[in-house]
């Protein structure tokens, strides 16, 4: 991977010129590159990555596995699409393997997901079959590591 992609993925508050510091290059070198990168469409957009565990009245997150029957001309791709406008969705990927379609889906509850699933996703013509799992605790995101603070707050049984 290229060394400032790197970086930037790794912490995207750099600036150029702690970037260029970092990889000994010039500081219009390094904005000259950023910004050719996002006018290609290389890098899509910055965002933060938030522990919403630590959040409070944070939503549910859920993943979907989709089976479903690629349209003729299409495949894959208008399903995708159709799913994608929903505004519940976060993430749509073509999978291989046992499924087909993996689809991030954040909602205010539990609740909220399975009726978005049950009315929405299901009722799609190509959508074969579903199959939903909740997220219970982030313990690494985009290459990230979450860490409990406090031991304290995981309620979970312990079962010998």
């Amino acid at each position: 991977m290229d060394r400032i992609l790197k970086l930037l993925s790794e912490n995207s508050n750099l600036t150029y010129k702690e970037i260029a510091t970092m990889l000994g290059e010039p500081e219009d070198y390094i904005e000259k590159q950023i910004k050719q990168y996002e006018k290609d469409g290389v890098i899509k957009g910055y965002q933060a990555v938030i522990d919403y565990d630590k959040v409070k009245g944070a939503d549910a997150t859920a993943y979907i596995e989709l089976t479903v029957t690629p349209e003729k001309d299409t495949g894959f791709d208008s399903i995708a699409q159709e799913i994608m406008n929903f505004d519940e969705v976060e993430s749509v990927y073509l999978m291989a393997g046992s499924y087909d379609l993996l689809v991030l889906v954040k909602g205010a509850s539990v609740t909220d997901i399975a009726m978005f699933v049950a009315k929405k996703l299901s009722t799609i013509d190509a959508v074969v079959a579903t199959s939903t799992r909740f997220k219970l605790k982030t313990y690494k995101e985009s290459g990230i590591e979450f860490d409990s603070d406090n031991e304290e707050d995981d309620k979970r049984s312990i079962i010998l």
